[in-house]
């Protein structure tokens, strides 16, 4: 077998997707149960806001800006005992926090906006971003494992925001994960996209699900495609990934080779399901198809799985 990492694109497509542009020194070696602490103390300190799955954003002359110093954002009464870092930039210590005043008292000037929308509609730019994608998903994973699952006991945080442990038996509990594969089923001239109820109008994407336990990114798309769509996969390939804060999951997305053209979709799952060629989806892309359908945005992996195969040669 060639081994083709040097043969392998100098860009990474990850790097094009949204919440995929996190910059920051995270130094994970180094944290200490006191390192949160330390970094508030710090003058150059700034913070991230969130609440409900919502960041909150000051409104200045350049757009939305995400970073809150310490003194300016005592008007959003941060929970600082909650706070966790998520390293350094070259400003000094960032850490995220959830913020404790209610929506309807928010500041003139701060909104308080869903990570979906700050994603679609390109509020922040790519480092941004990538700094919600960590402290969201931390600030959710936090919020969900406040008690012991293995003894119920309440649970304390260390290591900066990195760790539980519990107060009753000492388990130590860390941040989670969940991989979903994300993949689009392609002959060299079609691809096959589905429709989920709960999409906008029009909108078809590339098919996912959870990676199961046990199970090989690669399996985990050949049976979620053929549970979906009844299209059996023979070659699979990575393309990207992209961090999804909904609430803490990695996206992993995959091209699969598809050995039968006939379409036996879980109705269960998917509103529609169907093939498309290549100069229909490229037709989509460029906005001048007659159809009514389009692709998600350029934000999400699902474009550029959906792109990369329409424009390759």
């Amino acid at each position: 077998m060639t081994f083709s990492l040097f043969d392998a694109p100098p860009h990474e497509p990850s790097r094009f997707v949204g919440f995929a542009g996190n910059r920051i020194d995270r130094q994970s070696e180094t944290r200490g149960d006191d390192s949160a602490e330390k970094a508030l103390a710090d003058p150059s300190a700034r913070l991230l806001l969130v609440t409900g799955g919502r960041i909150c954003l000051k409104l200045n002359d350049e757009g939305f800006d995400p970073y809150y110093g310490l003194a300016e954002s005592e008007a959003l009464a941060p929970r600082l005992d909650q706070a966790v870092l998520l390293g350094w930039s070259a400003s000094g210590p960032l850490l995220a926090a959830p913020a404790g005043i209610e929506l309807e008292f928010l500041p003139e000037g701060v909104k308080a906006i869903d990570y979906r929308s700050v994603n679609v509609q390109g509020l922040l730019d790519h480092e941004g971003l990538g700094a919600l994608a960590q402290a969201g998903a931390l600030m959710a994973w936090h919020a969900n494992h406040r008690f012991c699952g293995k003894c119920g006991s309440p649970t304390e945080m260390r290591a900066g925001g990195y760790k539980r442990v519990c107060s009753a038996c000492g388990s130590e509990h860390f941040p989670r994960t969940d991989p979903v594969a994300i993949m689009l089923a392609v002959t060299p001239e079609r691809c096959v996209l589905g429709r989920s109820p709960h999409f906008a109008p029009g909108m078809y994407s590339a098919l996912a699900g959870f990676i199961e336990p046990g199970e090989t990114i690669e399996d985990a798309v050949r049976r979620e495609v053929h549970e979906e769509s009844g299209i059996r996969l023979g070659r699979v390939v990575y393309h990207a990934s992209q961090p999804w804060p909904f609430p803490y999951s990695l996206m992993i997305g995959c091209f699969g080779e598809a050995l039968n053209e006939d379409l036996r979709y879980d109705s269960r799952e998917l509103e529609d399901c169907r093939w498309f060629t290549r100069r229909e989806v490229l037709d989509i892309l460029a906005g001048s198809s007659t159809s009514g359908i389009v692709v998600p945005p350029k934000a999400a992996i699902a474009h550029h799985l959906i792109r990369a195969w329409a424009e390759s040669s």
